[in-house]
């Protein structure tokens, strides 16, 4: 198999030969179709996360080994199965869930793949999508896209089911409540296309980009903010008619958290999502006086991801915009993404290689 992988940190991805894998057990060989470009593999390109305060994580310590196909955002075809895989044959086109664990223990076992301690994600401990073919453990990780257009249906395994979790941890709320969006990338379009579908008509997108501002205008936000500066939760604040209830902060820095902690009303919750990086200092009292709830959210699971395909498949969800480019283009696209030079998501595609 063909690999557009990392093989130095922070160095261009690398056109390398990897051995193809043959599946065993309950293991199902897929040929890529299409793979996301997602703003997390630009950490993995970098080999870490900042923790704040001058600490930093390593994925390397974590386990990450080089050369490295990223990619987690997959769609592919099957082209062989393990002995024991049931449910899915040779040529069915399947979304790849891409959380996977260990699978034997109680997290896995009630689908709940990426609590496991010991997780396994394709694109990150194995190869992913940016090569030309992936393993997914068990037939239970491939969902069915039926007559999605497959380069919006592989952002539904990382993009679409990342904020489809997260919003369901601030639910129920009255539709006509502000939900707040910190950013309005790949990831904030996605939310703005999942609570419309979900008949929610209170959202508010906060973004530093005047362009991606007017983006999430475009796909149905009600209001959008600008979230530079130290004014950031004044304006949030005043879109919102008051203090807020729900915000997801989907860029998760230093500055965006602390903005939208301090525009939470009482018994409001802050869902931190993205990964950019920094430290948020917390006032306990606060805290409890205000029955505040700030909550991580890390991707979803495949219960959420089937949920999500059925959703989208009714066709009340919004396609959020792909650009499809060729998977040998792999280096171009990160770069792209890497220098904010993208609305929506670049979706590499294997026959434009």
């Amino acid at each position: 198999m063909r690999a557009w992988a990392v093989v130095e940190n922070g160095a261009p991805l690398q056109e390398i030969e990897l051995p193809t894998p043959v599946p065993t057990g309950t293991e199902v060989l897929l040929e890529t179709t299409h793979c996301g470009v997602c703003h997390s593999d630009l950490h993995i390109w970098e080999g870490g996360y900042d923790l704040g305060g001058g600490k930093r994580m390593s994925l390397k310590d974590r386990g990450v080994t080089l050369p490295l196909a990223m990619g987690h955002e997959i769609v592919g075809r099957v082209v062989a199965l393990g002995p024991d895989a049931e449910g899915v044959k040779l040529g069915d086109l399947r979304i790849v869930f891409p959380w996977v664990g260990c699978g034997t223990c109680a997290a896995c076992l009630a689908e709940e793949d990426n609590m496991c301690l010991t997780g396994k994600a394709l694109g990150v401990y194995q190869n992913g999508g940016y090569g030309t073919h992936v393993v997914a453990p068990h037939p239970r990780h491939l969902v069915d896209p039926g007559n999605l257009n497959p380069a919006v249906a592989a952002t539904y395994a990382c993009s679409g089911i990342t904020v489809y979790s997260a919003i369901k941890k601030v639910m129920p709320i009255s539709p006509d409540e502000a939900i707040v969006l910190v950013g309005a990338g790949g990831l904030g379009l996605n939310a703005i296309a999942v609570l419309k579908a979900l008949g929610h008509r209170n959202i508010i997108s906060v973004d530093v980009s005047a362009d991606k501002r007017q983006a999430a205008l475009a796909a149905g936000a009600t209001k959008a903010v600008d979230g530079s500066g130290p004014d950031a939760t004044a304006r949030i604040v005043e879109a919102a008619g008051g203090p807020v209830l729900a915000i997801i902060d989907l860029v998760n820095g230093t500055a965006s958290a602390r903005a939208a902690f301090d525009a939470l009303r009482k018994g409001g919750k802050l869902i931190q999502v993205g990964l950019f990086g920094g430290e948020l200092s917390l006032p306990l009292p606060i805290m409890a006086m205000r029955a505040l709830t700030v909550q991580g959210s890390y991707v979803g699971n495949p219960k959420e991801l089937r949920e999500l395909v059925t959703l989208a498949q009714a066709g009340t969800l919004q396609a959020l915009p792909v650009e499809e480019v060729p998977q040998r283009d792999a280096d171009s696209a990160l770069m792209r993404l890497h220098h904010g030079k993208v609305n929506g998501r670049l979706v590499l595609r294997a026959d434009a290689a």
